[in-house]
């Protein structure tokens, strides 16, 4: 069983789920998609997103996932809660924080600064399709039928 450590040029392919050694933050700045699966396993995923100024990923709940979503670069503001349309939690995050989403709770995260904001995302169980790459915010929503 090797271990693959990945160049930072070029694509990033789902590498999962063979054992697999990368720097997040360096992957994370060079993702430019909306989303894209990074590894994916039988019991966890691993995804890079990349939110443009003034967007954000978009207010939803994962029914059985729970999920890990770090700040690698930029601004955002948090936004979770019970209700989809009254989230009781609201919190300013930044570079190296993290955000934890338990399962069956509403959320979204907004780019709140002046360049694009770089996410990386754990879910348990994994949440995508192995190999996902959404290059826009319409393109997940389309595949994902929000």
């Amino acid at each position: 069983m090797g271990i693959y450590h990945m160049g930072y040029g070029g694509c990033v392919n789902d590498r999962g789920p063979e054992p697999f050694v990368v720097n997040i933050p360096a992957v994370a700045g060079q993702n430019r998609n909306f989303r894209t699966a990074l590894w994916t396993g039988g019991h966890l995923q691993m995804t890079l997103m990349c939110i443009p100024v003034g967007g954000d990923v978009g207010m939803e709940m994962h029914p059985n996932t729970d999920q890990l979503l770090r700040v690698e670069d930029g601004q955002a503001v948090v936004c979770m809660g019970e209700e989809r349309d009254r989230p009781s939690f609201r919190w300013r995050a930044g570079r190296g924080d993290a955000i934890f989403v338990p399962s069956g709770t509403w959320h979204n995260v907004i780019n709140a600064g002046r360049r694009p904001l770089k996410l990386s995302s754990v879910y348990a169980p994994p949440q995508h399709a192995r190999g996902t790459v959404h290059f826009t915010k319409a393109d997940a929503e389309r595949e994902e039928g929000y």
